[in-house]
């Protein structure tokens, strides 16, 4: 049997993947800081309050990919096992995190033309991607994130865009054109698109699973996937399913996104990059 044609997933490496049995987990947040103040000796100070907030991940979302078997089927056929049936169905599984987590740009920080230029924030008006400005764009991306105090975590957990696969040939283009030892490198072996890239202090990923117009970039693993690990990963095999003749193929999936809910604490570290 040809073996199947997959779409490259990132997910798993942009996220904080969380694989627990719980239906809800719960996450504080401070925010209302207390602020130094002055003194004065001989003199009462007076307590700021202790506040925080907190946000709940519920995990109860549920998809599925169901596959019947038929027994004739089932015996007159070697070329596909059941086995490959269920690796097929976690191919598939992956493949819609992907497409899940790229379409979650509502909840993400939106980053557009004034972004990129400096002039204004938080922008949807898109930008066109080209190789006289990507640099400018990756360069943007993490200014934005350092305004927002980002440093410490782009320093423990690394940055990162997930590009289309235009754009990724435009960076190849600019990374040939520029540098060096770097340039060496991408004329000789072009740049891997089959995992993080790191060029310009950004590790750089390849998706075909974008909602149309909107990147996913900004810091790792600040955004967190709870998936039950009860039921993924897990094939069920059905003889006879609802009374009919042949092998139930069934996997399941149930998670849930946590983007920092009602605190918004890290809403800043997901960019949201607006594109034509």
């Amino acid at each position: 049997m040809r073996e199947r044609i997959a779409y490259p997933t990132t997910w798993s490496d942009v996220l904080d993947v969380q694989y627990n049995n719980n239906r809800t987990i719960i996450r504080t947040s401070l925010t209302v800081e207390p602020t130094v103040v002055g003194g004065t000796r001989g003199t009462a100070y007076a307590y700021d309050d202790f506040t925080i907030a907190s946000d709940t991940q519920t995990i109860n979302q549920y998809k599925n990919i169901p596959i019947l078997v038929d027994e004739a089927d089932r015996v007159q056929q070697d070329y596909v096992s059941a086995m490959k049936i269920a690796t097929f169905q976690g191919d598939k599984i992956s493949e819609y995190l992907e497409t899940a987590t790229l379409a979650s740009y509502d909840s993400w920080t939106d980053f557009g033309a004034t972004d990129l230029a400096n002039t204004g924030a938080d922008d949807t008006t898109e930008i066109t991607v080209s190789t006289s400005n990507i640099d400018d764009i990756i360069r943007a991306i993490k200014r934005k994130l350092r305004t927002n105090n980002g440093v410490d975590f782009m320093v423990k957990n690394g940055v990162f865009i997930v590009w289309r696969p235009a754009d990724f040939e435009m960076l190849e283009a600019f990374c040939q054109a520029n540098g060096f030892n770097t340039a060496d490198m991408a004329l000789k072996n072009g740049i891997p698109a089959e995992k993080a890239f790191h060029y310009m202090g950004v590790d750089h990923y390849m998706s075909n699973s974008h909602t149309a117009n909107h990147l996913f970039a900004g810091i790792k693993k600040m955004g967190i996937l709870g998936i039950l690990r009860g039921t993924f990963g897990k094939a069920k095999f059905i003889e006879d399913p609802g009374l009919v003749s042949g092998l139930g193929i069934v996997s399941r999936l149930d998670y849930g996104y946590d983007w920092c809910g009602t605190t918004s604490y890290y809403k800043e570290f997901f960019i949201d990059l607006n594109v034509a």
